[in-house]
């Protein structure tokens, strides 16, 4: 744990931010867990190779492989301040906080009830998913796949099969869509 009382002005920078507010600054290092950022307005890190820290899950809404798929270092960046990690005297920041949400605007714009097309995405034991707008995919259960019941997605589709589907319930708070395969 760095110590408050060998940098005083790392330990009084977060007393002037509220959560919420935009911070800018240049991405100084990518780690497979994050992202650190130099910022603009914020003291030196005595340890790290900026006050600011992003983690892989606040980078981007849409799922990454590598923060380097969103970032690249010396990019200039504005991310939302979370709030002051003690532990590692670091401003934590979310860059995912500054860009629209996808689902939501999705769920917005679409309702219960819409025919919609895409690729299979991804086959599991109970289902399979369908990227339904960018970004934005949904599971039709096994038992909605097919008109005849199969045991397994894979006798039915493959990934990369185009799918004309039906929007059977969007579940905001769990950030999930219901699909049934439309005939």
């Amino acid at each position: 744990m760095i110590s408050g009382t060998d940098h005083p002005e790392l330990w009084a920078f977060p007393s002037s931010l509220s959560r919420g507010e935009i911070l800018s600054g240049t991405v100084a290092a990518i780690e497979y867990f994050g992202v650190f950022v130099a910022l603009d307005d914020g003291p030196d890190h005595p340890v790290f190779p900026g006050v600011g820290f992003t983690t892989v899950p606040d980078l981007s809404w849409r799922r990454i492989e590598a923060p380097s798929d969103v970032v690249h270092v010396g990019r200039r960046i504005s991310c939302a301040f979370l709030g002051f990690d003690t532990w590692n005297g670091e401003a934590r920041l979310s860059l995912r906080a500054t860009q629209p949400d996808p689902f939501r605007l999705f769920a917005d714009a679409n309702s219960v009830g819409r025919t919609l097309r895409g690729p299979v995405t991804k086959l599991v034991p109970i289902g399979v998913f369908v990227r339904v707008a960018d970004g934005i995919e949904g599971l039709i259960p096994l038992d909605e796949l097919t008109a005849t019941p199969v045991t397994a997605p894979e006798h039915a589709v493959q990934v990369g099969d185009e799918l004309t589907v039906t929007l059977t319930a969007i579940d905001r708070e769990r950030r999930r869509l219901a699909l049934s395969r439309a005939p």
